[in-house]
């Protein structure tokens, strides 16, 4: 079980700190690079920065040196400069010009490593995948306590980000929205560009040798694009992804040290499980997401596709009462007449007696007196309509009765006293049949 694995605060807790702060520094600026649809800019930045890298090993010969922080940064924001300079001067989709950069000079990066791997010391796992396990056995003192120096640098980091986006907040959504406005306002579009494209390479190496160049890229897109999913209002999504990169974080740690034992395995990189429990999370989102989730967008169609039934139960109730026949139908007919399977005619029958519209006795279905006042409204909408769509669109008498038939499900009381007014009250419809008088339903 999950909650059963062993848990040294000295140690697990700096791993999941470090984890957490590079995440949210990372999610912070992947709201902004999302809403401009440059989500892979990010991924881009984060490969690119690799001559820095290797330059710099070749200048200081460590790993933990200024220049190769410095020299990281740099190349980082030349690629989103040439990524924008090919863009403008190729005319090329940005994809494009973005794959043409980033793997050019990721090429160039990975060449200069394994020029270079005799005299520096070089690790490209640690680039790709970090290492956070480590992360608690190389401290500093701050205050007569020790500290991971990695927290140290992903707290400044995170720190940065957050007095950036509090700071920029104005600029940063008036030029991810319309940058022509921002720039018309004073507000240069262009540099709150590359201020953004600077801190995301500044994230990126920052968080290179901790947790990795997997876990940024997961984490500069995968929270802010669920948040994207869950909510319309930006601050929300802000708050969002901050939560769900820190969940990401935490499950990500407990999974990497629980999940492999459940298959005989002792552990596995906890930055690598971070990143999947961020893909996990995003695909809740986009099942159940308020809005936009599949799940939820499937049931409100079943919902719809039940309400329509329902209404269309009821109207062939009543159309069989005005025309004197049997007023009462068995399920197996409802199923002939409107073609409709058994389960969902099943379905609408239950709800139909819950609201207390219909009666059922030995199968057989009749109205009650709140049904047919349903029913009786909408006939009187489908025919009103059949009569406006003949009178006033001059639409050919055969397709009357399918477009009334559409129409009549989603009008309401007052839109029908409109289309009354409009046709100085109609009595009958274009084929002659009666169209009933307005009565309110009950609770309406």
């Amino acid at each position: 079980m999950i909650f059963a694995i062993s848990w040294n605060w000295s140690l697990d807790g700096w791993i999941v700190l470090a984890g957490i702060l590079a995440a949210v520094s990372a999610a912070l600026l992947g709201n902004f690079l999302v809403l401009r649809r440059m989500s892979m800019l990010g991924d881009a930045i984060s490969h690119s920065v690799l001559p820095g890298l290797a330059a710099a090993f070749f200048i200081s010969g460590t790993r933990n040196s200024f220049p190769m922080f410095i020299g990281a940064v740099v190349v980082g924001v030349l690629t989103a400069y040439l990524t924008q300079w090919i863009r403008g001067m190729g005319k090329v989709d940005e994809g494009a010009s973005m794959g043409v950069v980033f793997t050019s000079l990721f090429a160039l990066g990975l060449v200069l490593i394994v020029q270079g791997a005799d005299q520096v010391d070089l690790d490209p796992g640690c680039v790709l995948y970090g290492a956070i396990e480590q992360t608690p056995l190389d401290q500093i003192r701050l205050g007569g306590v020790g500290v991971p120096r990695a927290v140290v640098t992903l707290g400044i980091v995170t720190a940065i980000n957050t007095l950036f986006v509090l700071l920029f907040y104005k600029e940063l959504k008036l030029s991810s929205f319309d940058p022509a406005l921002s720039t018309s306002s004073g507000l240069s579009a262009g540099l709150m560009h590359y201020l953004l494209m600077t801190l995301v390479a500044i994230t990126a190496v920052a968080s290179f040798e901790s947790v990795g160049n997997i876990l940024v890229v997961a984490m500069l897109v995968v929270p802010p694009a669920s948040a994207y999913m869950l909510t319309d209002r930006l601050p929300v999504m802000i708050g969002l992804s901050v939560a769900l990169a820190t969940l990401a974080a935490v499950l990500g740690h407990l999974g990497a040290m629980a999940v492999p034992a459940w298959f005989g395995f002792e552990s596995t990189t906890t930055a690598g499980m971070m990143a999947v429990a961020s893909g996990l999370i995003m695909l809740l989102a986009l099942a159940f997401a308020p809005r936009h989730g599949i799940v939820v967008k499937w049931c409100n169609q079943q919902w719809l596709a039940i309400s329509i039934l329902c209404d269309d139960i009821v109207a062939l109730l009543y159309r069989r009462e005005e025309r004197q026949l049997p007023c009462v139908v068995f399920e197996n007919e409802l199923c002939r007449e409107l073609q409709a399977s058994r389960w969902s005619i099943y379905f609408s029958l239950v709800w139909l007696q819950q609201r207390g519209e219909t009666t059922d006795a030995n199968q057989q279905i009749a109205l009650t007196e709140k049904g047919r006042d349903r029913a009786r409204n909408l006939v009187r909408s489908h025919r009103l309509w059949e009569n406006y769509l003949a009178s006033q669109a001059l639409v050919d008498g055969n397709r009357l009765h399918g477009l009334a038939e559409r129409f009549e499900h989603f009008t309401g009381r007052e839109l029908r006293e409109q289309l009354d007014k409009e046709m100085d009250a109609p009595s009958h419809d274009p084929h002659g049949s009666v169209i009933p008088v307005e009565k309110r339903e009950e609770g309406a």
